[in-house]
């Protein structure tokens, strides 16, 4: 009979693989992707460098796939705000309240997303592409629904979602650089609800 790993030692390499995982996070935001060692890594997360390669043959490989999980975690985030809503209006309220709350309450997420890696980490820039391809549709989508309902003008909805995303970025990266970004989270929001309603001409309907 093969032998099976027991649930009681999956679930600790679990733990394991998370801790190193979260650890690896704080690890690049704070010090990029180049000057980021494995032995930064495996102690920031209190582990043993045999078991990072256990896991990861090398830290481009550990990047690449930490890159895809964050990028998930963000766009699913992103994606239930605005599906959780009817209209146009709250659907970008509700998908600008979890990209921010995300910015200010995980921020080297968004930082290892946006800044880390990029032209840094070759086999990263197909991974990068399809990150910004979803997150550019997942402001379409909703766009192009307003669009049949004649809730927003003619337009090109992809445009309009390219530079809607391109902007969201800028104010959260700016955001991020605050002095104190969680008290000004509420404001920034409201700034990027107001910007929206008038990039997407909306019709008030």
């Amino acid at each position: 009979m093969p032998y099976q790993s027991s649930d009681k030692t999956r679930q600790k390499k679990d733990t394991k693989r998370t801790a190193m995982m979260q650890a690896s996070v704080r690890v690049f935001a704070e010090k990029g992707y180049h000057a980021a060692t494995i032995r930064d890594i495996v102690q920031e997360a209190d582990v043993a460098v045999g078991t990072f390669y256990f896991y990861f043959p090398d830290k481009e490989t550990l990047f690449v796939h930490l890159y895809e999980e964050t990028a998930l975690f963000l766009l699913q985030a992103i994606q239930q705000g605005i599906q959780s809503r009817a209209t146009i209006p709250h659907q970008i309220t509700g998908g600008l309240q979890a990209y921010i709350n995300i910015a200010v309450y995980e921020p080297a997420i968004v930082q290892l997303l946006l800044v880390g890696g990029v032209g840094t980490v070759p086999s990263l820039a197909v991974k990068r592409a399809t990150f910004r391809e979803n997150l550019i549709m997942s402001w379409q989508r909703p766009l192009d629904t307003a669009l049949d309902n004649a809730h927003i003008l003619p337009q090109n909805t992809r445009r309009t979602a390219e530079a809607l995303a391109g902007a969201f970025d800028e104010v959260v990266l700016n955001l991020l650089n605050a002095p104190d970004p969680e008290s000004e989270a509420e404001a920034a929001v409201q700034d990027l609800i107001d910007f929206s309603l008038r990039a997407v001409a909306y019709t008030g309907l």
